[in-house]
């Protein structure tokens, strides 16, 4: 009897051991996609918003640079934008009384016409009307000439007011996307310049593990195929989470060197990527093992 219980005992405590112990399909680590916010503007840094650690959403304001200068330059744009405006608004004037005139001259001649047929005018008195409509057009085509000129004026302002509106909205520097700031590589009150990080961002609600399968593998995994993900907690602990099969490398490479196959005589591996909702407990660079189900 005794023999039998310790003969139970032995199997219990091996099949325990044993599927603790379950040897994974592959091996791995966290990545995220990492973006470095950089400054598109040279100057001093007038605030800075977040700091490490903080979640962000897109679009939110990371930082301001220096915008007294291009200011500045808008108030002078606008100043003459307003002396253009003037201008145009002048010549309008004067082809207006021009208008005038040359209507009142069309009527004088029309009745000195029919004055010339009764001969109560004179050839003299219709030229002088006829030589002053001409001058009078003449004038007026001069004031169209110059309002091209002016419009042309106005459009040279509204090109190089685009051009400073679009500077000073770089001087905003927003998050491209939403994610936790990893690092921080400046401070209000320092000088930067265009192209220089700002800060670091990672959206890490979604991770990527990154593992190698070996050929005879590759058959067995497709793309959106459901894994079970595990990483260590403690010395003999696990957290287990669930993944999906994102990506599928096409072309084979070299075994990494800190990863390790189920067939240590295959060289030639294929990463595959695997999305893994993260809890808060998962971070770049950490080592996980996935379990696919592979039958032997």
């Amino acid at each position: 009897m005794r023999r039998l219980v310790y003969i139970i005992t032995v199997v219990v405590l091996f099949s325990s051991c044993r599927s603790n112990n379950t040897e994974p399909d592959a091996w791995g680590n966290f990545e995220s996609d990492e973006i470095l916010v950089s400054s598109e503007t040279s100057g001093k840094i007038l605030t800075m918003s977040v700091e490490q650690g903080d979640i962000i959403e897109k679009d939110q304001l990371i930082a301001l640079t220096d915008t007294a200068l291009i200011e500045l330059q808008m108030d002078e744009l606008g100043a003459s934008r307003q002396s253009v405006v003037t201008k145009l608004k002048s010549i309008e004037a004067k082809n207006n009384i021009i208008e005038q005139q040359i209507s009142n001259l069309r009527v004088n001649i029309e009745r000195v016409g029919n004055m010339l047929k009764d001969k109560a005018a004179t050839q003299k008195q219709m030229d002088d009307l006829t030589g002053q409509l001409k001058v009078l057009e003449k004038q007026k085509e001069a004031n169209n000439t110059q309002k091209s000129t002016v419009r042309s004026e106005l459009n040279v302002i509204d090109s190089r007011e685009a051009l400073l509106q679009e500077q000073l909205k770089r001087c905003y520097i927003r998050s491209p996307s939403g994610g936790t700031v990893l690092e921080k590589y400046a401070e209000a009150g320092e000088i930067t310049s265009a192209g220089k990080p700002i800060v670091k961002i990672a959206d890490l609600n979604i991770m990527e593990l990154k593992v190698y399968i070996s050929g005879s593998q590759l058959g067995q995994v497709k793309i959106g195929q459901q894994c079970t993900i595990r990483v260590d907690r403690g010395v003999k602990e696990y957290n287990e989470f669930h993944g999906r099969v994102i990506h599928i490398s096409d072309k084979a490479e070299f075994t990494p060197k800190i990863i390790q196959t189920r067939e240590e005589r295959v060289h030639m591996v294929y990463a595959v990527k695997i999305l893994v909702e993260n809890d808060g407990t998962l971070k770049n660079g950490m080592p996980a093992e996935a379990f696919f189900g592979f039958t032997d």
